[in-house]
């Protein structure tokens, strides 16, 4: 594994890299590093490919600005742009989770001639804090309170509608501080809890038995049993925890947070795009139990499938929840490595 560092207008960022051959770059999400994805880099490379893994603005090893508009749609593309030139290329093969997602399904329709193909990971095109404001329908909405259902709505206040009813962590995040001093000051704690929370035994749902006045987002977070699950290991949590905490407790989880932040600006950026096709060869890979999929309403897949024409195949995975990469990494790249064979990537 190579480590990299670029500038993307003044910003710093980390990557690492492993192969030869055509360029795989995969994004993660939140509470997401580069090395979400150490369980695909290898098995990439060892298929004939150049893998690269981003440390996203705001997280480990890259810069983490503090303003909010840092990190809107539109810089998170001007990242990938800057990453292709750092390593020569005109075009990559696009892998991305959660926030990663809905960025590689920006970069689709809105610089296309730099995407070979993309390969979304747990949320389905359309389905990025209202990035777009066209996910899901009415009916979901009423639905379990679905966030993302009223394009004319903006997201922030769809958030504030929901937790007049109960706790929801995206409103909880809207305000520049509470959640900063909380999770930092918890980090290891957290991000346990969080990523048991949304693997496949866990339940990351249960905050709408929660108030929202006096409710941090620990409150809600069941207690996680001890590790090695199986899937992650203790000295998988350390690195994790070692790597946000490297800017200090305040600044450990900006870049997440903001990401939250910017919804209603990445719901105007969106519009121009309102209504746009992924064109370039897509596929889709998600656990069966992961939270957003319930989340986002029963008319999301479908959707989906309607606004991508060269979508490959929709793959759901047993046994796995949020992080499907790590969960059930066999079945992830099996998914992953018969798509690029196909000539996808």
């Amino acid at each position: 594994m190579q480590d990299h560092f670029f500038d993307s207008g003044g910003t710093r960022l980390h990557a690492v890299s492993t192969g030869r051959g055509p360029l795989v770059v995969f994004c993660h999400g939140f509470p997401g590093l580069w090395y979400s994805w150490h369980r695909q880099l290898t098995a990439v490379a060892g298929a004939g490919f150049r893998a690269v893994a981003l440390d996203q603005r705001g997280y480990g090893q890259s810069d983490r600005p503090l303003a909010v508009s840092a990190y809107d749609s539109e810089q998170h593309c001007r990242d990938l742009l800057a990453l292709l030139a750092h390593f020569g290329e005109r075009e990559a093969c696009f892998v991305g989770h959660d926030f990663g997602a809905a960025q590689v399904c920006n970069m689709a329709v809105r610089y296309p001639q730099h995407c070979r193909a993309l390969v979304h990971v747990s949320c389905p095109y359309d389905f990025d804090l209202a990035g777009r404001g066209c996910a899901g329908s009415d009916a979901a909405a009423r639905d379990y309170g679905r966030p993302f259902a009223l394009p004319h709505i903006k997201p922030t206040d769809c958030f504030a509608a929901i937790a007049e009813q109960h706790f929801f962590h995206m409103h909880y995040f809207q305000t520049v501080g509470p959640a900063e001093r909380e999770l930092g000051a918890n980090a290891a704690g957290f991000l346990q809890r969080l990523y048991w929370s949304l693997s496949a035994e866990g339940n990351l749902l249960g905050w709408d038995r929660f108030p929202s006045a006096g409710t941090g987002y620990l409150d809600v977070l069941a207690p996680a049993p001890a590790l090695p699950w199986g899937w992650l290991e203790q000295a998988d949590l350390a690195y994790l925890t070692s790597q946000y905490l490297l800017a200090g407790e305040e600044l450990a989880f900006i870049g997440g947070l903001n990401s939250y932040r910017v919804a209603d600006r990445n719901w105007e950026l969106g519009k121009p795009w309102a209504d746009a096709r992924v064109e370039v060869p897509s596929l889709f890979i998600a656990g069966q139990q992961d939270a957003v999929l319930q989340m986002v309403g029963t008319d999301a897949l479908r959707l989906m499938r309607a606004r991508m024409p060269r979508l490959a195949a929709e793959v759901l995975i047993p046994g796995a929840g949020h992080f499907v990469q790590l969960e059930q990494a066999e079945a992830f790249n099996r998914a992953l490595l018969d798509f690029l064979a196909a000539g996808s990537g």
